[in-house]
């Protein structure tokens, strides 16, 4: 008979908003992912957050390597965007397999970088994409599929929240992944891939700001229009300036979701299916969608698989980007190369793990007011 699983060991890399509040409290409910060592440029967050999590092993930014070599499996890197390529590689080179948050970098040059890095020393990387461990989500892929909703047409996605003034989000200008294209507009851009089941060949794009001291290096919001094969449509805008919303739908021949909220995991996420005369709603209970995507990673660290939403998944999303803010520059439509995707996120991926509350953070200000 098999023992359990043995557990990958985990570094967290860097202990911002979305690290406290998400990503050090999943390890509680994962069952293959324990933390072992965080880094972080900060001795106040060292100091407090090791006695929180009982962790013995703590970092700065100048001893990754010597956390690289002292028995960590895989790192969960949550640095700002244009840091992502540079801990990749060096991870790579100390044999550790890495889990990025989204973007996965701020060029498709640098993701083409870390791809390489990982494959050369024949180690699993995965891009964050904590929807495609998420039942709402899969939901939907499986209905787009089904043929129920006919032929799909359409897609549309608002997704805008008001940003604080000193974030990174808009202290950083877009050529270091600042802005809500590479924040927000990735949701919506592979949300439009894996329901369409598809890749982008144009994208059109219009950005636009008001006179807002905020946005003196980003934009405050962009609107883009992704064409697919088939003669099916893709649009979406995203905003820091704006009341929260959350929300896309996909329009087919015979029928439409709505999925509201669609992207957050603060609260439970909601599907209104429409199908001819008849509408449903369906509401889908809050769980933690960061411990589903550290197990995910875990169990193909273990299992020797492949991760879905591997280091071309992430690569395909930072491409469209490169694309949008050429169409801004240029104010014309830019032609994307014919791309295939074999892997797509289905419900077999989905993993459940129960919600925690929200913890005490240190010395981190929420994103947005």
């Amino acid at each position: 008979m098999n023992g359990p699983k043995r557990k990958i060991r985990y570094a967290v890399v860097g202990l911002g908003h979305l690290s406290q509040v998400a990503i050090l409290p999943a390890f509680a409910s994962a069952r293959h992912s324990e933390l072992v060592a965080l880094v972080t440029g900060d001795p106040l967050k060292a100091r407090k957050l090791s006695r929180k999590y009982r962790i013995d092993r703590v970092y700065s930014y100048d001893e990754y390597e010597e956390c690289l070599a002292q028995g960590v499996d895989a790192v969960y890197i949550v640095l700002p965007n244009h840091l992502h390529r540079d801990f990749t590689i060096r991870a790579a080179k100390a044999g550790v397999h890495v889990l990025c948050e989204k973007p996965m970098a701020v060029s498709s040059a640098e993701c083409r970088d870390m791809i390489a890095a990982m494959r050369r020393h024949k180690l699993k990387f995965m891009t964050a994409y904590r929807l495609h461990f998420e039942r709402t989500n899969l939901e939907a892929i499986s209905l787009a599929r089904s043929g129920k909703l006919g032929e799909l047409r359409f897609f549309g996605s608002e997704f805008s929240q008001q940003v604080n003034d000193g974030n990174v989000r808009v202290v950083e200008p877009s050529r270091r992944g600042g802005g809500p294209v590479y924040d927000m507009g990735v949701y919506c851009m592979n949300a439009a891939r894996y329901l369409f089941g598809d890749e982008p060949v144009e994208v059109q794009a219009t950005s636009a700001s008001a006179r807002d001291p905020r946005f003196r290096k980003t934009e405050e919001m962009t609107a883009v229009t992704m064409r697919f094969p088939g003669e099916r449509i893709a649009t979406f805008t995203v905003s820091f300036g704006a009341v929260d919303v959350d929300m896309y739908t996909l329009v087919g021949t015979r029928g439409s979701l709505i999925a509201k909220p669609a992207y957050g995991y603060h609260d439970p996420l909601n599907l209104e299916i429409t199908i001819g005369e008849r509408t449903r709603t369906r509401q889908f209970a809050k769980r933690d969608h960061f411990a589903a995507e550290m197990d995910y990673f875990s169990n193909c660290i273990l299992d020797g698989r492949e991760p879905e939403p591997d280091g071309v998944e992430g690569l395909a999303d930072v491409r469209i980007i490169e694309a949008i803010y050429q169409s801004i520059r240029s104010g014309r439509a830019v032609k994307l190369p014919k791309e295939s995707r074999r892997r797509r996120p289905s419900l077999v991926q989905e993993v459940h793990r129960p919600a925690h509350g929200a913890p005490r953070t240190v010395k981190v200000q929420a994103p947005k007011r």
